[in-house]
């Protein structure tokens, strides 16, 4: 279970170098650009992806393209979900995005529900709308911070459908594909970075490119570490899962009321407890 600590733990310093770094008044959409530089050298240097097949193997382009494009786009709404709504409702938003590729497998792909599965599916739901909405004095604050949590959990949801999708290419190992979308998004962001600075004016941050670097080991780190606790659990994936999801949420909120004093409502709190039976109800029973 120390694999699941660490990359938990991991998930947690992200989310936390985006915050710390935005009240360094570090430009923090830059900064989630430049982790990608980072995270395609360690998966290179660390996974050993094999290129060699590229050659000959029928890449599934269409399931790339829309990865390549979402994940740095998608980054950024994270980043700014947790400048307006904080890390403890964004960690939610994220975590509780597994209800979508959940939803579509039952909707798209014809599987068969258990009612425990289906009422862990309503609760978490029920838990992420609670979890994002508070009151807000300032209206312009209250809408942002209600939308880019609903962003980041619909995109995240979309991203694991795809990459679930990608596992069912046998010809291609998993980690070459992943390997492949993350050089992809490492490019889409460089564009995206060249226009801000050239078409929007955008000043360069040199400070970016360092936290952007660091942020990008503890991303690489947060998967690196899932993926090395499913393999020393293979017979127990629930567990594994469980564990990561549960243990994001609770050590995020705790790090964002302790830490950065976010303000919870009542009904936050009440979204946050059914965020984690949800997540035992779909795992275990």
């Amino acid at each position: 279970m120390i694999y699941v600590f660490i990359s938990v733990c991991c998930s947690i310093i992200v989310a936390v170098l985006i915050k710390l770094a935005r009240r360094r008044n570090i430009n923090v959409q830059q900064l989630v650009l430049w982790n990608y530089p980072c995270t395609v050298l360690m998966t290179y240097l660390l996974l050993d992806p094999q290129l060699q097949i590229l050659s000959h193997a029928h890449l599934p382009i269409g399931l790339y393209i829309p990865l390549i494009i979402l994940l740095p786009t998608l980054f950024i709404f994270i980043a700014l979900a947790i400048k307006f709504s904080g890390i403890v409702k964004t960690d939610v938003a994220q975590r509780m995005s597994l209800f979508i590729p959940l939803l579509a497998s039952f909707i798209l792909f014809g599987e068969v529900a258990s009612s425990h599965t289906l009422l862990g599916v309503m609760l978490g739901l029920v838990a992420v709308f609670l979890s994002i909405s508070w009151k807000s004095d300032k209206a312009n604050t209250k809408k942002q911070g209600f939308i880019y949590p609903i962003i980041v959990f619909l995109g995240m949801g979309v991203i694991d459908i795809l990459f679930k999708q990608i596992t069912q290419h046998k010809e291609i190992p998993y980690i070459t594909s992943m390997f492949i979308v993350f050089t992809g998004a490492m490019i889409f962001g460089g564009l995206i970075l060249l226009w801000k600075i050239f078409i929007k004016g955008e000043v360069f941050s040199r400070a970016a490119v360092g936290w952007g670097s660091f942020l990008g080991v503890f991303n690489f780190a947060n998967i690196y570490f899932y993926m090395k606790a499913h393999r020393a659990l293979p017979e127990n994936p629930s567990i594994v899962f469980t564990t990561m999801n549960i243990g994001v949420i609770v050590l995020g909120s705790i790090i964002g009321v302790l830490l950065f004093k976010e303000k919870l409502s009542k009904l936050n709190y009440i979204g946050l407890i059914l965020a984690v039976v949800s997540i035992f109800l779909i795992a275990y029973l």
